[in-house]
């Protein structure tokens, strides 16, 4: 389902910009939005993804040409976090980079926490 994406491997920055412009192409950026609208949309795709969890569906399957599931709700959270880290202009890969390695120092279950 190829629809004009370059479909080899990139940075994770180069994709990120691909969905942001994607996003823009597509009017979701003609208005600004607040931080509490982008927060609001990954939280509704992190709804869905629990919804499809509930209703015993499975990670992944296609309803009329439609990517749907558990996983794929998931990746929509990703690209909304893409989508927003692109239009405040944050090097994603780095801001993974310094993340991840401050998390392996840290201690087992970060000290005790249960979840």
């Amino acid at each position: 389902m190829n629809r004009g994406i370059e479909m080899k491997p990139v940075t994770i920055n180069i994709f990120a910009n691909q969905v942001h412009q994607n996003a823009v192409d597509h009017g979701w950026w003609s208005e600004k939005r607040t931080f509490g609208d982008i927060c609001s949309l990954i939280h509704s795709e992190v709804s869905e993804a629990f919804e499809e969890h509930r209703n015993s569906k499975p990670m992944h399957y296609i309803v009329d040409g439609k990517p749907e599931g558990i996983a794929v709700e998931l990746v929509d959270v990703v690209i909304r976090v893409f989508d927003y880290l692109v239009s405040e202009q944050i090097d994603i890969e780095a801001m993974l980079l310094e993340k991840h390695q401050y998390n392996v120092t840290r201690p087992f279950k970060h000290g005790g926490k249960k979840l």
